[in-house]
């Protein structure tokens, strides 16, 4: 589940800027600091039909939907007189990481040691592409480890891996 706060920005079409994200980092960082919370990342990308900024926070504890709403509402301004798309329209998210958040970060690696996490890979290995098991160890940006359900430890490449994301049993 994720908690999140979204409004329309109005302006003219634009494409995906690691520039926007950037800029847009900077500015948020200090008003999330203020209320207590991590930047963790902003993304700056088509989607639905539209481009989306999205702001992902995280904080000890977890991340209300108020959090969202209140960062949301301190940022809004500054980001129409930054104007980071240079007038072009986009959709601002403010957004928990979600227990479902792919690891792509180092940080993304360590909240998940010693969680049960799924790993999709590129191509096979022993003949299968999808792995399951707990995260052991990492050595972020090369490697990490599982350990299987049958006691086998199995280390993969990162950048063999097409997805990995936490395990989620219901």
């Amino acid at each position: 589940m994720r908690a999140g706060f979204s409004r329309s920005h109005l302006g003219i079409g634009g494409k995906m800027s690691q520039k926007v994200s950037e800029a847009v980092a900077e500015l948020v960082r200090p008003f999330a600091e203020q209320f207590g919370l991590e930047l963790v990342e902003v993304e700056y990308a088509k989607k639905y039909g539209g481009m989306h900024l999205t702001v992902t926070i995280d904080k000890e504890g977890g991340v209300s939907l108020e959090d969202c709403e209140r960062l949301h509402r301190a940022i809004d301004e500054p980001l129409d007189e930054l104007d980071p798309t240079d007038g072009a329209s986009y959709t601002l998210n403010v957004s928990s990481l979600g227990i479902d958040r792919p690891l792509k970060t180092e940080r993304d690696f360590r909240r998940n040691l010693q969680q049960e996490i799924t790993v999709k890979l590129y191509a096979p290995q022993e003949g299968k592409k999808v792995w399951e098991g707990v995260l052991i160890s990492y050595d972020f940006p090369q490697a990490f480890t599982l350990k299987c359900s049958n006691g086998q430890e199995r280390t993969f490449q990162i950048k063999e891996t097409a997805l990995v994301e936490p395990l989620i049993r219901f």
